[in-house]
């Protein structure tokens, strides 16, 4: 069994892709604050295969952890030299296993909140990256403004103290680069969300403002936030993953990480003091990201959302099962077709019936294990963003919508909490308790579930769409997920 660590590499076997580059010739022109599984098996992993071509080697990534859980990423990568193993879990049961070496530093913000600043303010830092999630870019659920009652960003705001955020050490090293006349760095978010450029600079612009207006006007008008798009089902690492590499390739790794093949980059060449050459990579460096962003959230997204309240009402708990499935599989593809395709723009480079057969065979990868119960989570936040819109645009086309209504139909029978096994269904959302009454209602009246208007807006007022509903709420009530699906597919 060998540890990882710089010394060790040449103790790996032959099935092991290693660096193969002079990590000692990486120079920090990254930061990235959020470094998690998904950030390991995509940005970082683009920077490794640059460098092996002897390529960006002045953009190595200095990793920042700001919450109390990055401790332990910090003790794993310092023990490990940066390094960790990447492992992509092929459908056929074969895993690919590589070393990552594009991050060459860590810094625990709690430690040395100065030390962050001091490297973020450096000239040689040209990109701050982000993958903090949805809610770390602190709007209010509701409102939708940013949310200054949030106590640590209200601690931030004053100049004087020491900063606890992301928020307070971005924003005091831009104001430093201000203030020497240095131009500032790029912010790329590569969160999972729509417009994530856009939102990183809504964000970031309110709270410098708030602090200082002036400092606010420049860093609206200075600092680039390219839009992107990613995808990669990165799983959380098991104990059993861990157990599985030592046995597999000898390897001793404290946190590994474990993913599909399947990677997608859709970048805004949007930056200000340059960037790596991410193109020669596979990154699709773009000038508008929001084609392809419609085409992941309304094929990829939706179908999630597709395949997970049936799939879960009908017994299984795992999306390869469900996929595996040909009843689903032709009702999700079938629903990409008719009803998710209609609605995109063209995508430039992209083959639309190759991407939705890929799909297909993502969802079906027994390796990956993808929970049917994560992929329920948050329904009220997912499916009004996600597949309200196909459904909106369907109608005024009047294109087909008869799936569509079809799965907010399941959604509707899943929040009863009970699956047709009459095995309690935990629900995990922000408006369970709501939704979960709504729902008990639904067979004496069967609007009862959207005329939620903060959900649905005023999808109940069209005859069309109710009647498609209705219609697949009956048949769920009476014969069942399987037999509701065959009636729409």
């Amino acid at each position: 069994m060998t540890a990882l660590k710089a010394g060790n590499l040449d103790q790996l076997g032959g099935d092991v892709s290693l660096p193969g580059y002079h990590r000692d010739d990486v120079s920090v022109g990254i930061l990235h604050f959020g470094v998690g599984g998904f950030h390991r098996a995509h940005q970082a992993m683009y920077l490794d295969a640059l460098m092996k071509e002897g390529k960006a080697m002045d953009f190595g990534i200095c990793g920042v952890g700001v919450m109390p859980g990055d401790r332990r990423m910090q003790e794993v990568l310092k023990a490990q030299d940066g390094l960790y193993t990447l492992v992509q879990k092929h459908s056929d049961g074969r895993w690919e296993a590589q070393v990552i070496g594009s991050i060459v530093d860590y810094l625990y913000a709690p430690d040395d909140p100065e030390a962050v600043i001091q490297r973020l303010a450096a000239e040689t830092t040209r990109i701050v990256s982000l993958t903090v999630t949805e809610g770390g870019y602190n709007f209010h659920h509701v409102t939708g403004e940013f949310n200054f009652d949030n106590p640590d960003v209200r601690h931030d705001l004053d100049a004087s103290v020491v900063p606890k955020t992301f928020f307070g050490l971005i924003v005091e090293a831009l104001a430093r680069r201000r203030e020497k006349g240095m131009a500032p760095f790029t912010i790329m978010s590569c969160d999972n969300i729509q417009g994530n450029g856009d939102v990183a600079k809504e964000s970031f612009v309110a709270f410098a403002r708030s602090r200082d207006p002036a400092l606010g006007d420049w860093v609206e008008s200075e600092v680039n936030f390219p839009n992107s798009m990613v995808d990669r089902i990165t799983p959380v690492t098991t104990d059993e993953d861990r157990e599985q590499i030592r046995a597999r390739f000898g390897i001793e790794d404290g946190w590994p990480v474990v993913c599909e093949p399947f990677t997608q980059w859709v970048l805004e060449d949007h930056f200000n003091q340059g960037r790596p050459a991410y193109e020669e990579v596979g990154v699709q460096v773009v000038d508008d990201v929001m084609p392809y962003e419609l085409m992941k959230l309304r094929l990829l997204n939706a179908s999630h959302q597709a395949l997970t309240y049936f799939g879960y009402l009908d017994g299984y708990r795992y999306a390869h099962e469900v996929c595996q499935d040909e009843l689903y599989a032709d009702f999700l593809l079938n629903y990409m077709v008719e009803e998710g395709t209609p609605t995109l723009s063209p995508v430039p480079g992209v083959d639309l019936d190759d991407y939705r057969r890929t799909l297909i065979e993502r969802f079906a990868n027994p390796e990956i294990r993808d929970t049917l119960a994560r992929l329920c989570a948050e329904s009220s936040d997912r499916i009004p963003k996600w597949l309200l819109p196909v459904i909106r645009e369907q109608l005024e086309r009047d294109g087909e919508i008869k799936r569509s209504a079809a799965v907010v139909a399941s959604w509707a029978r899943y929040a009863e909490g009970v699956d047709e096994q009459n095995e309690p269904i935990e629900i995990v959302d922000r408006m369970k308790e709501e939704l979960h009454e709504i729902a008990q209602h639904n067979r004496d009246n069967p609007l009862a579930f959207i005329e939620n208007r903060e959900v649905f807006g005023d999808l109940v007022d069209n005859e069309r769409f109710v009647e498609a509903y209705t219609r697949a709420l009956s048949r769920l009530h009476q014969q069942g997920a399987r037999a509701t699906v065959e009636s729409v597919r």
